[in-house]
């Protein structure tokens, strides 16, 4: 068979390993494509730059515009951000390659125009490596889960976050303490906001819940908190309950079945749960299906080996339907179900209240909570005298509902502070 002509856009972390794996692996591959794998370029915006790879240097460019009208049969995209990425990869599409991408951000913002593109000239749209790095997570839901119905995803997506998070779990650091310990590692960038603030499995949730539940879902109608303002209180408290805070992406379908939530936080989740032990900077990733039921994806969610591997089953993937004819799985939106407000999900809190003790503070908030609806599921009181805090854990309720009871709390006069808020998830998991 004729070689697959493969492109490259991107060699940084992730390309660089791609193209390792590619020399290393030549003879494997293409047994398994069933034709030779031939790397003909690759896209970088500084060509001199000392690499560690053995290629011909004739292969870099710096027109990655050209590369992709040179009638190649597969585009590898690993430069991510929107543009170029996006009118590269329509372009490559338009002269008839196969896409396989990284690009998340893209994915989450503008994916139904990739798909569309994909369909229009009859080509492949991979992108196994945009959520989770190594997991194979993305194949299953789009084929494996497709004859099942998913009820929610609940996933650690962020290995930053989790790291951050598992440090002060470990060894009681402060958030900032643990941070400067990922930076030092390598784990968080010189600029970590995309990871802290929660953009990053912002964008990976709502690429789950695409898939999950054949409905377009972008980026923008992702509810999104980070983890810079949990303290090694709330950690504390967490342990207390025997409990582990984890940064998650929760997808889900509404009982009724007519819309969905999606929505990336901070939350409790009890020790006995199976993502509870998933520590350091790994991913997980909890599928809830019908017939399949529980199922749980885990491993390293980021690096480039990791992430390189995911590309390159991609690459053989659309490689085989290049030499035997074929096309994998398209965009499947016929759902079309809406995202509801982050006000409707039904979530349960733990609440923290630094209270006066004197007669009638526990009756006062618990009338609170019974105004708006929240039923209290246990209750307990630390300390005496001025330093007096309550610790309460609802039942479940909508989120609305939740916070205007934190807010009149705030205001009445038996509380003297909201010490911390904090969802909790997962309890109906582990039991």
């Amino acid at each position: 068979m004729a070689a697959v002509r493969v492109g490259l856009l991107g060699c940084g972390v992730v390309g660089t390993e791609v193209v390792r794996q590619l020399q290393l692996h030549a003879g494997d591959l293409a047994q398994r494509v069933g034709a030779e794998l031939e790397l003909v370029g690759i896209a970088v915006r500084r060509p001199n730059r000392v690499r560690d790879l053995d290629v011909d240097p004739a292969l870099f460019t710096t027109d990655a515009a050209a590369l992709v009208t040179k009638n190649l049969d597969v585009v590898i995209e690993v430069i991510g951000g929107i543009e170029p990425a996006r009118t590269l990869l329509l372009s490559a599409m338009e002269h008839g390659a196969s896409v396989v991408t990284a690009n998340k951000a893209l994915l989450a913002e503008d994916g139904a125009t990739l798909y569309s593109a994909a369909d229009k000239h009859g080509v492949d749209l991979y992108y196994e490596a945009a959520v989770a790095g190594a997991i194979p997570l993305l194949r299953p839901l789009r084929e494996s889960l497709v004859g099942d119905k998913v009820r929610r995803v609940l996933g650690i997506v962020n290995g930053t976050t989790n790291f951050i998070l598992s440090r002060m779990d470990v060894s009681g650091a402060s958030f900032t303490d643990a941070l400067e310990e990922a930076t030092a590692l390598g784990y968080a960038e010189a600029d970590p906001s995309a990871d802290v603030e929660g953009f990053d499995a912002a964008a990976k949730a709502a690429i789950l819940a695409s898939l999950a539940f054949h409905s377009r879902v972008t980026a923008a109608d992702v509810h999104r908190e980070g983890i810079t303002e949990v303290t090694a209180a709330d950690v504390a408290r967490a342990r207390e309950m025997n409990s582990v805070i984890k940064l998650l992406a929760i997808c889900e379908l509404s009982e009724d079945e007519s819309r969905i939530g999606v929505r990336v936080h901070p939350a409790m989740i009890p020790r006995s749960h199976p993502l509870a032990g998933v520590g350091d900077a790994f991913n997980a990733v909890f599928v809830e299906a019908d017939a399949a039921g529980p199922v749980m994806f885990y491993g390293r969610g980021a690096g480039g080996a990791p992430t390189a591997s995911a590309v390159l089953g991609d690459l053989v993937a659309v490689s085989r339907h290049r030499v035997g004819g074929g096309r994998g799985p398209g965009e499947s939106s016929y759902a079309q179900l809406p995202v509801r407000p982050m006000g409707e999900n039904l979530t349960r809190y733990h609440i923290s209240l630094d209270v006066a003790e004197k007669p009638g503070v526990l009756a006062g908030v618990a009338t609170v909570f019974a105004e708006h609806g929240v039923s209290i599921q246990t209750v307990r009181q630390e300390g005496h005298s001025d330093d007096a805090t309550l610790v309460i854990v609802t039942h479940r309720a909508t989120d609305a509902a939740l916070a205007a009871t934190v807010e009149e709390l705030r205001r009445t006069d038996v509380v003297r502070s909201v010490a911390s808020v904090m969802r909790v998830e997962g309890a109906e998991q582990s039991r």
